[in-house]
C-alpha cells in the first residue's frame, strides 16, 4: 500500500506494529520479509518513486576533511534509495574481518563470520546473483579464460566478485510493496525528531514532516533506521529534545568511525609472458564474476596490515578514475548512470586485451576505524529544519602502510613465480607522503554506528538494538565495526535479513 504523505490530512496519526524509516537496500530487504504476517509494518521514505531535485538537496553537507564527494549527490533519496546507481559488485567480508586484530585499533565483530553465512545465501537472492560460491577454483571451471595467476595462495589470494545485474530495488521491488497489504509505504515523509519517553529509555514515536509543510506523527512497537550512514546519524544527533547529546550518543559514539574503501592507483604491472587475464580484467566488466589480488590473511597477520585489494585495470581506464573526484558532478541526476558512463569508455575487444601486459593497480583497501574520522553537525538547517552534516574522513598512517606495504608484498611475489615485475607509484616513496589528489572513496559509508556488546565502545548491540533503547535498531552499513574490502551491498542485505528474522522473535 502506497500513500504521498504530502495528500493526507495535516497531523495525521499513523501507527502500525514496526516503523523502517528508510525505503534503501536495508529498509526493503527488511520490509520484504514481514509481506504476508500479522505485522502492519510502516515504510517511510524521504523522496517519491523517482528522482526528485527538492529532496535530494536534503543531502547537502560540507566536507571538512580529507577531499571527497558532494555529499548531495553521493546517496539518492528516493524509493530504493542509492540502489538507483549502484554498480552492483558483490563480495563477502572475510574471517578475518570480524576478529579482534590487536594491529587494528577498535577492530573485531560480536560475531564470526561463519554465523552470517545462512544470511549471506539468503542475501544473493535478493539482490540476484548468481551461486553463493566465492572459492576461485568453482569460477575458473566456468570459463576456460579464467585462470588465476600462479601466485602461493598462503601470500597473495585471488578474492572474487559477483556482479549484480544491478539490481534496483526500488523497481524490482516496488511492486511487491506497494500491493502488500499489512506493508504501508509512505513517501515524501521526513523524519525529523525521534522522541523519547521523558526518562530517554523508550521511543514512543517519530515526528515526521513534508517538505509542503504538513506534520505527521507515527507510533509502533518497534522502529528501525534505516536512512544511510550519514543520515542514520543526523537524525540521532538532532533528536536531542529529552537526551541532549543526541540519542544513543551517551558515550560519544554516534558519528565517530566513519570509514570508507579509499580507492587509488598505486602500481603498474608489467607482465613477463602472455597469461590469461579474463578473471581479473575482462570479467570485471562483461561477466558475473571478477577477481582482484588480495593479501592472504597469514600475511596480514605477519606483517600487521589491514586487508587489501586490488583491481587490475587497463592503463588507458585507470586515468578515468584518477580524474573521477574532480569530475564528480554535483547534481545527482548527473551522476545516477555514472559507473554505466565509465564501462562504456572501455574498449570492447576481447582478443586485443589478451595481448595487452601492462595493468595499473587500482587499489581499494580496509580503512582503519578511527575516532576522528567523523560526522558532525553544523549550524545550517536543512528545508526540514535538521542542522546539517560536516563529513570529517580522515585516514591513518596504517591505512598508508597498508597500500605501500601490500604492494611491495605483491611486488615481490611477482618476481619470485616470473609472472611480471611491479612499479609503485612515486608518491608511496616519499617521506610522509601526502595521499594523492585522485584518492577517492568506493561511495560507501560505514561504521557511524558500529556495532559492540559493549555500551561504551559501540552505538548498537550484537542484534543491532541501540544500546539503552528497547524498541529501536539501526540497519545498513553504519553498523559495521570494520569493513573489509567487499562492496557493503550484500552484506548490508545479509544483515538486514538477519535483522528482520530477529524482529520476528519479538512479542
Amino acid at each position: 500500500m502506497h500513500t504521498d504523505a504530502r495528500n493526507i490530512d495535516n497531523n495525521s496519526l499513523l501507527e502500525g506494529d514496526l516503523c523502517i524509516i528508510g525505503a534503501g537496500a536495508a529498509g526493503i530487504s527488511i520490509a520484504l520479509e514481514f509481506i504476508g504476517t500479522n505485522r502492519k509494518v510502516i515504510l517511510l521514505e524521504s523522496g517519491g518513486l523517482e528522482y526528485d531535485p527538492a529532496t535530494q538537496s536534503l543531502n547537502k553537507g560540507r566536507n571538512i576533511g580529507q577531499a571527497y564527494f558532494p555529499l548531495e549527490s553521493i546517496r539518492l533519496r528516493y524509493f530504493g534509495g542509492t540502489t538507483g546507481h549502484w554498480a552492483g559488485f558483490c563480495s563477502t567480508l572475510d574471517p578475518i574481518d570480524f576478529e579482534e586484530r590487536k594491529w587494528v585499533p577498535y577492530s573485531g565483530w560480536p560475531f564470526k563470520r561463519a554465523d552470517i553465512d545462512q544470511y549471506y545465501k539468503r542475501a544473493h537472492l535478493v539482490c540476484d546473483l548468481g551461486p553463493y560460491n566465492y572459492d576461485v577454483s568453482y569460477w575458473e571451471k566456468q570459463n576456460y579464460q579464467a585462470v588465476s595467476l600462479p601466485f602461493d595462495k598462503a601470500r597473495v589470494r585471488t578474492k572474487m566478485w559477483q556482479k549484480s545485474k544491478p539490481t534496483r530495488f526500488g523497481t524490482k521491488y516496488r511492486n511487491a510493496i506497494l500491493n502488500a497489504q499489512n506493508i504501508h509505504l509512505y513517501t515524501f515523509a521526513n523524519v525529523t525528531n525521534i522522541v523519547l519517553n521523558e526518562s530517554g529509555k523508550n521511543v514512543t514515536g517519530l515526528q515526521v514532516k513534508t517538505l509542503s509543510g504538513k506534520h505527521h506523527y507515527v507510533r509502533a512497537k518497534n522502529y528501525v533506521l534505516a536512512c544511510g550512514a550519514i543520515q542514520n546519524v543526523q537524525l540521532l544527533l538532532c533528536s536531542n529534545s529529552i537526551m541532549k547529546n543526541g540519542v544513543g550518543n551517551q558515550n560519544d559514539l554516534v558519528g565517530r568511525f566513519f570509514m570508507e574503501h579509499p580507492h587509488v592507483n598505486s602500481a603498474d604491472m608489467i607482465l613477463a609472458g602472455k597469461y590469461p587475464m579474463g578473471l581479473y580484467y575482462e570479467n570485471f566488466l562483461t561477466s558475473k564474476a571478477f577477481g582482484m589480488l588480495a593479501l592472504s590473511e597469514e600475511y596480514q597477520r605477519q606483517y600487521r596490515l589491514l586487508n587489501y585489494s586490488a583491481q587490475l585495470m587497463l592503463p588507458e581506464d585507470s586515468k578515468l578514475r584518477e580524474g573521477r573526484t574532480d569530475s564528480m558532478p554535483a547534481d545527482a541526476k548527473l551522476v545516477l548512470d555514472f559507473m554505466t558512463q565509465f564501462d562504456s569508455a572501455k574498449k570492447d575487444n576481447e582478443d586485443k586485451n589478451q595481448n595487452i601486459k601492462n595493468y595499473t593497480f587500482s587499489t581499494r583497501i580496509e580503512q582503519a576505524p578511527n575516532p576522528d574520522s567523523r560526522i558532525e553537525l553544523s549550524a545550517t538547517k536543512d528545508a526540514i529544519g535538521l542542522n546539517a552534516v560536516n563529513l570529517k574522513w580522515r585516514l591513518s598512517e596504517l591505512d598508508k602502510k597498508t597500500i605501500k606495504e601490500a604492494n611491495i608484498l605483491i611486488g615481490k611475489e611477482l618476481g619470485r613465480t616470473g609472472v611480471g615485475r611491479l612499479r609503485l607509484r612515486d608518491w608511496l616513496f616519499m617521506e610522509d607522503p601526502p595521499w594523492p589528489l585522485y584518492l577517492a572513496g568506493g561511495a560507501h559509508h560505514m561504521g557511524v554506528t558500529r556495532m559492540n556488546t559493549d555500551p561504551k565502545k559501540g552505538v548498537v548491540d550484537e542484534n543491532c538494538k541501540v544500546h539503552e533503547l528497547p524498541n529501536l535498531y539501526v540497519a545498513g552499513g553504519s553498523v559495521f565495526p570494520t569493513v573489509g574490502v567487499a562492496n557493503p551491498t550484500l552484506t548490508i542485505v545479509a544483515l538486514s535479513l538477519r535483522l528482520a528474522d530477529h524482529l520476528k522473535r519479538l512479542d
